[in-house]
Formats: C-alpha cells, structure tokens, sequence
C-alpha cells in the first residue's frame, strides 16, 4: 500500500526570470507504507526540493502530493497537521538546534503538538533511547555534544512527535564511517520497532543498499528509476548514465568473477559478499576433506 503518492508534480525556482531552473518535471511516482525508501540522485538532481514537498514545506507549482490517498493541499490552513505527520530532518539538522537543553529540543515539537507535560516528558524519553542517546545527557547543553550526538538529538526531536513519515536529507552526512553506520542503524530499527513509513535521500550507494527496501533514482529532475533495492542496482549501465554508480563491493565481486570465483549475481553489500565468501570456502574446505 502506498503512503505517500506524487502524481505529476512540477517544481520551478526563479520562474520567468533570466534565472528560472526547473527542479522538477512531471514526477510521479508512491512510497510504499512501513518500509525504507532511499532517494538517490547526483547533485542537482531535485532530491532535496521533492522531498520538502512530503510535509508542505513547499508547494508544487503543478500536480499533486497525496499522503494516504488525500492531497495534502486540500486544506491548505490545515498543513501544519500534516508536518506533524510527515516529519522531515533536514541536511546537517544539528544547525538547527537553539534550546538550552537536550531534553528541551527534543521536547519543542511535542510541545507544539499542545502535548500535556507528562506525555511530552515520555516521548522524550522514548525517542533518546530509540536514537541511542543516554539518558544522561538529557540535560546536557545540545551544543557541548559530539557531531554525531547533535545529529541523533535533531533526529529524535522529530521521532519525538511519532510522524507516520519519517524523511531524512543526508542524515549521515559529514559523519566518519563508524557514526554513519550507528546513525542509520538507528533509523533502521526505529522503523522496525514503529512501523513508520521512512525516507532517506543519500549519496552513499554503499548506504542505500545496505539500508534501504525500495529506491526512487532522480535525474535533472525527472523520475528515472524505482523499485526494490535489488532490483535497481542490477542496472549498473543506467544508473552510470546519469552519473551514479553501483556500490563498490558490487564492483569487487564482479571483478573475481571475471577471474573464475562464482560469486553470487545481485550482491550489494559487504555483508552479503562475506556470506557468498564464507559459503564457498566452506565448500571448498568440504571438497578437500572429502578426498582425504
């Protein structure tokens, strides 16, 4: 079922100026409800416009944004309700954070939701341990923290108001390799546990085919490609014409089938590569004890 459907949706910065740029040309395409979607794209692509337009912070100047089967606009004085619906982090959402506390920043969009005290103290609590945040630190300025905790406190403000949509723009980005991977990990298992519909728009292949369930491919702002993970990546020749590439350990596998190791079709991740790996040392380890 679909949680979120575009149906020929325009988007134009500078219209009618010597300067107009279209950031997106008819573009349909829906999100499938309870499960990860990664948006990909090169820079420029419309990713960042297309997903402001999932909660209503910008309006498309043509066609349509449906979240479950309605169009978000029908009401216009009523889209607050949906921001509090479709919760967006924006890119480097720690540059966004100004309250004195941690507790206090997780706690202003649950606040603004007219909330009662104890509620809103829980949902605090509730999205700092689904971020991996101690509890520790709630009361801790949000400015002493590391990068990567800022990033989890800006997170967990929006989880904190339990949107049905969770969209995130580069949530791991400027991150060193291990933070990225405890950031998305988080996601990952925040949509396990609440069963919420995500989002994530990234560069990292590597990311999006470890993380993700579905892919939506951008390009100069059209919709090139959608499916499940698996199923986009197997078209490495398109996905290079509009300057993107298949993760690199796809590459890898690739290259020791060129060399005659029967490496599985399809893998996207190291992990996946390691079990094909294990699997037929194993094999060969069987092989050689049987001729013992």
């Amino acid at each position: 079922m679909s949680k979120i459907t575009l149906e020929n949706v325009s988007y134009v910065y500078g219209e009618g100026t010597p300067f107009e740029m279209h950031a997106l040309r008819d573009v349909s395409f829906s999100i499938r409800e309870n499960a990860v979607t990664g948006l990909i794209g090169h820079t420029g692509s419309g990713k960042s416009t297309l997903v402001q337009l999932f909660n209503g912070l910008t309006r498309p100047m043509a066609g349509r944004v449906l979240l479950d089967g309605a169009d978000i606009w029908e009401k216009p004085k009523q889209i607050k309700q949906i921001r509090f619906r479709v919760g967006l982090v924006m890119q480097y959402p720690e540059y966004q954070l100004f309250e004195e506390t941690v507790r206090a920043d997780i706690a202003f969009g649950p606040k603004n939701m007219g909330l009662p005290a104890d509620e809103i103290e829980a949902r605090v609590r509730e999205a700092a341990e689904l971020v991996g945040l101690d509890e520790a630190l709630l009361d801790h300025s949000p400015f002493d923290l590391s990068g990567g905790e800022k990033r989890r406190v800006a997170i967990a403000g929006i989880i904190a108001m339990r949107p049905e949509v969770l969209v995130l723009d580069e949530p791991a980005a400027g991150l060193d390799p291990r933070g990225r991977d405890r950031i998305l990990t988080q996601v990952r298992e925040y949509q396990r546990r609440s069963g919420a519909t995500v989002v994530i728009v990234s560069h990292s292949m590597e990311d999006m085919a470890r993380f993700c369930d579905d892919i939506v491919v951008l390009a100069r702002g059209e919709l090139v490609m959608q499916g499940k993970t698996d199923e986009v990546f197997a078209h490495a020749d398109r996905l290079a014409q509009v300057g993107l590439n298949i993760p690199e350990i796809s590459r890898v596998c690739a290259m020791l089938r060129a060399r005659g190791i029967p490496m599985d079709e399809g893998i996207f991740t190291v992990d996946a590569a390691a079990r094909c790996l294990e699997r037929l040392l194993g094999a060969t380890d069987g092989e050689g004890a049987s001729t013992r």
